[in-house]
C-alpha cells in the first residue's frame, strides 16, 4: 500500500529538471516564488519560524539546501549531524514548504541565477551586503528581504552547550 502522504513529502525533493518544471506552471499561476537557502542541519524553533515568515511572502517557499559535503567544508569537521536525505525530507515535511533542492557548491548563487525568483530571504543575521545574490536579484527587478533573527536559536551554538555539558 502506497503513502501518499509519505510519498507527498517526498516529491517535493526536487532536482533541476523536475524544479524547473514546477516554478514553470507556478509562474502560469501567477505565483510569487520565494527562495531562501541553508545547511538546516538540526531544525529548531528559529528555523521554523524563519521559513514560516518567508513562506508568508509569497505564494511558493524553494529552499536550497547545502549538500553534506558544502555544509563539512562551511561548518568544519563533525558536520552535518544529520544527512542531507534526513534534512531534506525534514524540510520537505512542512506544510509551507513547496519544494526543497539540494546543491553542492558554498553559496547558492548559481543556483539563484537558474531559478531566479520572485524574492529572496534571508535571516536577520545578514546584512543586505552579505546576502548572495542580492545584487543580481535587484539588478534583475527580484526582491531581497531580511526577517527577524530569532535569538538563542543556532545549531552551532546548541552543539558546542552539547560539548561543554559533556
Amino acid at each position: 500500500m502506497v503513502n501518499r502522504r509519505l510519498e507527498a513529502i517526498k516529491s517535493k525533493i526536487s532536482d533541476e529538471n523536475d524544479l524547473q518544471k514546477k516554478l514553470l506552471v507556478w509562474r502560469m499561476l501567477g505565483d510569487k516564488i520565494v527562495f531562501t537557502n541553508g545547511c538546516f542541519d538540526i531544525l529548531h524553533r528559529g528555523h521554523l519560524e524563519y521559513l514560516a515568515e518567508a513562506a508568508a511572502l509569497g505564494n511558493r517557499l524553494v529552499i536550497g539546501l547545502n549538500s553534506d559535503e558544502s555544509v563539512q567544508r562551511l561548518k568544519g569537521p563533525g558536520r552535518p549531524v544529520n544527512t542531507i536525505y534526513d534534512r531534506a525530507m525534514a524540510l520537505a515535511a512542512l506544510g509551507f514548504t513547496d519544494a526543497i533542492i539540494v546543491f553542492s557548491e558554498d553559496t547558492p548563487l548559481q543556483l539563484i541565477e537558474l531559478l531566479r525568483p520572485d524574492l529572496l530571504v534571508k535571516g536577520g543575521d545578514y546584512t543586505r551586503e552579505e546576502i548572495v545574490g542580492a545584487l543580481e536579484m535587484e539588478a534583475r527587478g527580484g526582491e531581497v528581504a531580511i526577517i527577524s533573527f530569532v535569538d538563542g536559536y543556532s545549531t552551532t551554538t546548541f552543539l558546542e552547550r552539547l560539548r561543554e555539558d559533556r
